[in-house]
């Protein structure tokens, strides 16, 4: 597998609708981040813990920041310089662990 790419804007633009609508944000042209709400600290807890074994198994991680019940998720890729498909792709998989 090579490096991952960093996508174009035109790239970045034409994939955001679909995140957005799931509560994902673009911070800068690097970044993209969700916050994820949660009843209980251990819920908060038990997530981070499932995004933590898809980044392991990914060999992707966020940066992950937990605040008594919310979990913030950022992506970039840092080989790549941005965003890559791999944030998009994390993004997606961090989303259906939270439906889930």
């Amino acid at each position: 597998m090579g490096k991952p790419v960093r996508l174009t804007e035109e790239e970045i633009a034409a994939r955001l609708p679909a995140i957005e609508a799931r509560g994902w944000s673009r911070k800068d042209e690097k970044w993209i981040e969700r916050k994820y709400r949660f009843p209980t600290f251990k819920d908060a807890m038990r997530f981070a813990v499932a995004v933590g074994d898809e980044a392991e198994a990914r060999n992707h991680h966020p940066l992950i920041s937990i605040d008594y019940r919310m979990v913030t998720l950022r992506l970039t890729t840092w080989s790549a310089g941005g965003l890559t498909e791999l944030d998009f792709e994390s993004a997606d998989a961090y989303d259906r662990i939270y439906g889930s």
